[in-house]
């Protein structure tokens, strides 16, 4: 590989000192991704079964990667990297674990007898169509493993790389069900790339569900997260799912924003340094705990009803509702998950952007 003679050894001073990752091979960098390092490793497993306590309607993901470009200020999975004993801030953004075996791995998986078809998920970690895929192309091979055993697949992303497999994904559809989703909830695209300066903008997010919906897709939108006083103001709503029902949504669901664990802290440093007068009001919400008070969710949920009905996600816009994890839009998630219910604003964020 090109990346040969950029492998850091112990001694280099961009190597990450004490770093243990299991099954690491190497540590590269590449002029294309500047500031970023990228740790290799042989991950013996592919599939992570989700918790049986939780109401998710899938039970197993795929996560080629860990650690996430996009950079969003407010990413849940900004903690996850703690286990790493990385940081949570800018190693989460430059320190990628990428799992190099993971579709040699994930296809031995899906052949033992004992495996049952059950739905997989994508996207619930980091992002699978981060740019970081352009370099590596994990999917294709992810997508033909799950669809060649017959096996029902989502992914959720604001990843436009996700356009280079619509093919295949059409393809694969005809065979298993096949769920999209896409994560918009910022409109305004000064906002968007401040706060999440690594993702492709709002208008080539929109240009993403139009191309997925021409692909004969379902694409279910996550307006999520909804920040306080910044993306919830009634215009910007109006606005946002307006021209998500023009781009051809599905379904959309409204999540207001949380905050946990080193995530809060963050956030509130990114805060103090683009909207300073607001840190007061953010920590005052989020005084007791990562989520916003119930009765600003009913408040958020009371503005946004009537905005979803008017534009046509009254009867199809809520999709799998789970109380304190949250809901996904109708076409997120491959046809046999959990009951759809009509569309509502979930209290918390799920585990999926």
């Amino acid at each position: 590989m090109r990346w040969d003679g950029q492998k850091l050894g112990t001694d280099d001073a961009a190597a990450l000192p004490g770093l243990t990752l299991a099954g690491l091979q190497r540590s590269v960098r590449t002029p294309e991704f500047a500031g970023v390092t990228f740790h290799e490793v042989a991950c013996k497993s592919a599939l992570n079964k989700v918790p049986e306590a939780s109401q998710m309607p899938f039970r197993w993901t795929v996560n080629p990667t860990r650690g996430c470009l996009h950079a969003c200020g407010y990413c849940y999975a900004r903690s996850t990297h703690e286990y790493l004993d990385l940081d949570a801030g800018r190693d989460f953004e430059t320190q990628i674990v990428v799992k190099t075996n993971v579709v040699e791995v994930l296809r031995a998986e899906l052949s033992r007898r004992s495996w049952t078809r059950e739905h997989v998920a994508l996207g619930t970690n980091t992002d699978p169509y981060q740019r970081v895929e352009g370099r590596y192309r994990f999917m294709p091979g992810i997508i033909e493993a799950l669809a060649q055993s017959g096996t029902p697949l989502s992914i959720l992303t604001k990843g436009t790389l996700l356009r280079r497999d619509l093919p295949l994904l059409a393809e694969v559809s005809r065979t298993v069900p096949v769920g999209i989703g896409v994560s918009l909830a910022i409109g305004d695209e000064t906002l968007q790339q401040a706060v999440e300066p690594g993702t492709p903008t709002p208008r080539a997010r929109l240009d993403l569900i139009r191309a997925i919906r021409a692909a004969g897709l379902p694409c279910g939108v996550m307006v999520a997260p909804v920040l306080p006083w910044l993306t919830d103001d009634r215009e910007q709503l109006d606005s946002l799912l307006r021209d998500l029902a023009d781009a051809g949504a599905t379904g959309v669901t409204v999540l207001p924003l949380h905050l946990r664990g080193p995530v809060k802290p963050l956030f509130f440093a990114w805060l103090a340094e683009h909207a300073p007068a607001l840190v007061t009001r953010y920590q005052d919400l989020y005084a007791k705990g990562a989520y916003a008070p119930r009765e600003y969710a009913a408040w958020l949920d009371e503005r946004v009803r009537p905005l979803l009905a008017r534009h046509g996600f009254g009867g199809r816009g809520g999709g799998h509702r789970m109380p304190g994890e949250g809901s996904y839009p109708t076409g997120s998630i491959a046809d046999g998950g959990l009951p759809v219910h009509e569309p509502t604003v979930a209290a918390a964020q799920p585990a999926l952007f």
